[in-house]
């Protein structure tokens, strides 16, 4: 279980009665029937609409025709997973649109031109067994790597379908493991047994939609011979109840079950000969690995261990380290140990661990480190930079656990992304592999850039722009954040993003909002649930100085964001439409006052809050998008965009939004894919249609009119 996952509006009180009256009095509750035939056939009749806008349009067909080349181009890096001594890869191209899981040895793989097996051909597999089939990953048994489940969704859901492959003889296990369709979390036990997370019986799931029961499966039962390891609660709140195996580079092994209480909070539960023995740990924390005998735990709050008389406490942000046979011993007295502690501009980001010791990268002012940290005699941790380009984005790829290899991804806005060999036995680095550009960037630059927001605190921002960038206003700029969940925003290179977009003169810029973890858990918790409103004034900030600047105007001014991304962007839309005069909404929530009843809704309370809260619902009506929308105000038109088969957030909020806009007679675009899940689309080709749709969108509204 990684973790990864204050200043309110004045809102009159005749606003807030009228927002809360709209739960209630919904004329468009009929759209919140996501395959009904009544709502397939008003969403087939909007697409119409927005297609014949933006299809036509004359940016459409080159945008469309660059999208898919760059999305289908095999001149991309194929980022490994190592799997019994062997890199493996998920490849998409032109000629396997949905996908291919291959492998190459590792000194194949070194080469320029790795010579590649396939293991799956998903696009076959779709074809023999007549399904939508969407690639969704693996959980390969973590000891001897030799049996993998493969996940696969219909049209990209969240829901799953699971079978057992044999990577030694490329083909699914005869008489395997095998779990019909559903939301569901697996760990390999041993070779012959899962844990397994799901919904056994009809309606064992949370009010949220997930599982909260675990049960062990033996190979060559049925699922209801299965038996219960352990059962949470149908009020859990959160992503459901997660088995998790880990194993370190000795082979020892910490079996653990994850039981969330809230958005944040969660249980830890160590598996035992004698059942399960519940660790002493906060509740706000997260199991990142298990290195040299040693949980390696991330605080997202404070910890006093024991809280005897004059206990060491570990601040909220730092990384521990807890031993795994004291803990199975005494797991209500853990004695965790320091290994890393954040600056005030620092976070950590996540670990991986090898033969040498644990990997550990980190922001520093939203510029990536990584460091290797191995334990000493003293059982202290010592700790050795690896030398990697700096002002970059840095992310572990994945590690050999029983050796000294590892790979990490470099990038930046204009760096096209590299992907470096460490040899953690000698601290070397070395590039192995690099995307060619995709686009002219010698004309481009990069600054980091600060706006103040409404409480004076400093906002971070990234501005992509030419060098001889005028001042007068006359720039159309793209501005984007995402501002929750702990979810930090870093510098990455997007091929689609600077060809369509940057090369053409356009700017870009992204902004580090609360809400975020670009600085640590305080940064995301300064924006939780009634001070949600900072997170919205932070982005404001950022656009108003953009503005002050001379480097945009509000003529010139496009905003876009995706899932709670797109809540910012529907909160942008209501609360100042006189910034922006193109506002992308994707894949979004904007019903805050029925987001709890809509799909995996009521797992997110513990970010926005809840309805039932009398404090929080007032918020969340005077900041919900849908219940904001007034007559008569001057918006921008919108592109509003979602997908059918988004089981996550679901279509919903997008419809209602559109059915809105169209009652008030607020000129928008409403596009709904009717496959991809909590994606732009199921595919490639799909994802770089919608990508087209947006940059014909932004197009249209910010330079040609």
């Amino acid at each position: 279980m990684k973790a990864k996952w204050f200043l309110l509006c004045a809102v009159p009180l005749l606003a807030l009665a009228s927002a809360a009256d709209n739960v209630t009095d919904d004329p468009y509750l009929w759209l919140e029937q996501q395959n009904s035939a009544e709502a397939m056939q008003w969403v087939h009749a909007e697409n119409d609409k927005t297609l014949a806008v933006l299809e036509k349009d004359p940016h459409f067909e080159g945008f469309e025709r660059e999208a898919v080349a760059l999305a289908e181009s095999n001149d991309r890096i194929p980022m490994p997973q190592y799997l019994d001594h062997r890199i493996f890869n998920f490849w998409q191209d032109a000629q396997h649109v949905r996908g291919i899981w291959r492998y190459s040895a590792p000194a194949s793989y070194a080469t320029s031109t790795p010579a590649w097996t396939t293991a799956i051909d998903v696009d076959a597999l779709a074809r023999d067994e007549k399904a939508n089939w969407v690639w969704q990953g693996t959980d390969c048994e973590p000891a001897a790597e030799r049996r993998c489940l493969i996940a696969l969704s219909d049209g990209g859901e969240d829901a799953v379908t699971v079978r057992e492959f044999d990577v030694d003889q490329d083909h699914f296990v005869d008489g395997g493991f095998r779990l019909p369709h559903g939301k569901q979390r697996t760990a390999w036990q041993d070779h012959d047994t899962l844990l397994v997370a799901r919904e056994w019986n009809a309606g064992e799931l949370t009010t949220s939609g997930y599982p909260y029961i675990v049960k062990r499966l033996r190979r060559g039962q049925p699922l209801e011979q299965a038996q219960e390891v352990y059962r949470g609660s149908a009020d859990d709140g959160g992503y459901g109840v997660s088995p998790e195996v880990l194993v370190d580079a000795e082979g020892r092994r910490a079996v653990l079950i994850v039981r969330p209480l809230t958005t944040f909070e969660f249980e830890v539960y160590l598996v035992t000969d004698k059942g399960v023995a519940r660790l002493a740990l906060p509740k706000k924390v997260g199991i990142q690995a298990l290195a040299s005998g040693q949980l390696i735990i991330s605080l997202a709050e404070d910890w006093t261990p024991g809280a005897p008389t004059g206990s060491k406490t570990f601040s909220q942000g730092s990384l521990v380290a807890v031993d795994l046979a004291a803990a199975r011993r005494h797991p209500d007295a853990l004695q965790p140990t320091l290994i890393y502690q954040p600056g005030p501009r620092e976070s950590f980001e996540s670990a991986a661990v090898n033969r040498d010791g644990l990997l550990v990268s980190t922001l520093d002012n939203v510029r990536g480190r990584v460091y290797l940290y191995r334990r000493t005699a003293a059982a202290r941790w010592s700790r050795r930079p690896l030398e990697l380009p700096d002002n970059s984005t840095l992310a572990l790829v994945d590690s050999d656990r029983r050796g000294h290899a590892a790979f990490v991804s470099v990038t930046g806005f204009l760096q096209p992304t590299s992907l470096w060999h460490i040899d953690t036995g000698v601290l070397q680095a070395a590039m192995t592999k690099q995307l060619p550009p995709k686009f002219d960037a010698s004309n481009l630059q990069v600054q980091q850039l600060e706006a103040t927001s409404s409480d004076g605190t400093r906002i971070p921002y990234f501005l992509v722009a030419p060098k001889q960038l005028k001042t007068d206003g006359s720039n159309p700029t793209i501005l984007t954040a995402y501002g929750g969940f702990q979810i930090s925003l870093t510098p990455r290179y997007s091929a689609i993003t600077g060809k369509l977009w940057l090369e053409q003169g356009g700017v870009y810029v992204v902004a580090n909002i609360r809400g975020g973890g670009e600085f640590g858990p305080a940064w995301h918790e300064a924006g939780l649930k009634t001070h949600r409103q900072i997170i919205y004034d932070d982005f404001t900030a950022v656009a108003r100085d953009l503005i002050a600047r001379g480097i945009t105007s509000p003529r010139r001014l496009g905003i876009e964001g995706g899932s709670n991304g797109g809540l910012l962007m529907g909160v942008e839309f209501t609360q100042h439409p006189e910034l922006w005069a193109a506002v992308d909404i994707q894949v979004p929530l904007l019903d805050m006052l029925r987001f709890e009843s809509i799909d995996a809704g009521e797992s997110w309370v513990g970010e926005y809050g809840s309805v039932s809260n009398p404090d929080e619902r007032a918020f969340l009506a005077s900041i919900s998008p849908y219940a904001n929308l007034k007559r008569g105000v001057q918006y921008p038109r919108p592109l509003v965009w979602t997908t059918t088969k988004d089981d996550r957030v679901g279509p919903q909020h997008a419809r209602k939004f559109a059915a809105r806009l169209s009652e008030y007679g607020i000129p928008y675009y409403f596009y709904e894919e009717t496959e991809g899940g909590h994606s732009a689309g199921a595919n490639l080709k799909e994802k770089a249609r919608t990508n087209a749709l947006e940059l014909t969108y932004f197009a249209r509204q910010l330079r040609d009119q």
